[in-house]
């Protein structure tokens, strides 16, 4: 497990991803985009090239 804080970026927050999981996940922060989800209590990235229609 990594251990990240907030970072504030203008009145937002983000978390810096490391390279290794954008790798292990295959995905190209300047080329793919991502969906967000909230699971019980638990946010999920995925690459939205691996959803369906219905999913996007």
């Amino acid at each position: 497990m990594i251990k990240k804080k907030f970072t504030p970026i203008g009145n937002s927050w983000g978390i810096i991803i490391p390279k290794a999981i954008l790798e292990g996940l295959s995905i190209n922060p300047v080329l793919d985009e991502v969906a967000l989800k909230i699971d019980n209590n638990t946010i999920k990235i995925e690459k939205l090239s691996h959803l369906t229609k219905d999913e996007k």
